[in-house]
């Protein structure tokens, strides 16, 4: 008798549940594509934004700089090459303007820095409810609209009767004097931005840990010695960013309040980079030089910008 044996079941057959395929090479690479594509999905909004509100106009305002054009559509564009430019460095008024452009950066760092300092350190004292009034009232000028700043002192600075005059016993005219504009306009621009730089300070506070301070005690340090090797130090990043704001934004805030009260006078006084180019465009009609002011300004602050950046590297102590 014959015994035939039965071929050995395949390990496809012996297992009742299939192993899965492999995904084909082309399925795959779709897969990859996919995994690199999807972070730029998320961003794609963003920077659509940023090209349509801030590169393109950038990259029209380098062409306008190279074309003289009174604003007017029916009045033909004639292209000038570096024309602006030459000009705009010819002009007084362009390098007066940085000056006064420095002056008030440089006026506004005590309101942006010093001061906010200063007044939050002494906030650390003021506990409970006490403490919530004091930060209100500090922050509550920065929510006040320029114009409307501008225009209650102009009544507070008034000669004739401004509240400012009669508890100084003077009739000066503090707004149309051009030895003192200037110092008003900084003087309520940083009013206004105290505030902001305060919150900003506060924050920096908060993000510094309280085992330093209670570690030092232990070691005998008093408190004048911890706020400056410890706390001052700690908030040294902070610092930069004031910095670095002040330096960028101040020239800009101050233009509503520029535009309101003095309109870049008396005799160009309060006229800084920002008001000039605004003043290039829409009095005198000259968009070309008005872009190539702009052009300027751009690169500028964006030079000024990057060595803020570097030093602030290299300065700040950062708690890791």
């Amino acid at each position: 008798m014959f015994v035939i044996e039965a071929p050995r079941p395949t390990e496809a057959a012996a297992d009742p549940v299939a192993a899965p395929a492999p995904p084909s090479p082309r399925l795959a690479r779709f897969r990859r594509a996919g995994r690199f594509v999807v972070p730029y999905l998320y961003l794609a909004p963003a920077l659509f934004l940023l090209v349509v509100w801030t590169y393109r106009p950038l990259v029209q305002a380098v062409e306008l700089s190279t074309y003289s054009w009174n604003l007017l559509p029916t009045s033909p564009m004639k292209s000038v090459g570096t024309g602006n430019y030459e000009r705009l460095m010819e002009l007084p008024a362009f390098w007066n303007s940085i000056g006064r452009t420095g002056a008030l950066i440089a006026g506004m760092l005590p309101f942006t820095v010093l001061l906010p300092l200063i007044i939050a350190l002494a906030s650390k004292r003021v506990h409970g409810r006490a403490r919530t009034v004091y930060q209100a009232l500090i922050f509550v000028p920065f929510l006040v609209a320029p114009v409307a700043a501008a225009a209650v002192w102009r009544w507070l600075l008034h000669p004739g009767g401004g509240f400012v005059g009669e508890l100084l016993g003077s009739k000066h005219n503090w707004v149309y004097d051009a030895s003192t504009a200037h110092a008003v306009i900084i003087g309520i621009t940083g009013w206004q931005l105290l505030g902001f730089s305060v919150l900003v300070v506060w924050a920096g506070l908060a993000g510094i840990s309280g085992d330093y301070d209670e570690a030092a005690q232990v070691d005998g340090a008093s408190p004048g010695q911890i706020r400056r090797w410890i706390t001052l130090p700690l908030l040294s990043p902070t610092v930069m960013f004031l910095v670095l704001t002040t330096v960028l934004l101040s020239p800009i805030l101050t233009f509503p309040l520029i535009d309101s009260m003095t309109q870049g006078g008396p005799s160009q006084s309060t006229t800084n980079i920002y008001y000039l180019l605004w003043d290039y465009a829409f009095h005198s009609f000259d968009a070309g030089l008005s872009a190539a002011a702009g052009v300027l300004l751009f690169a500028g602050f964006g030079v000024l910008a990057g060595i803020l950046v570097w030093i602030s590297e290299k300065v700040a102590f950062h708690d890791d």
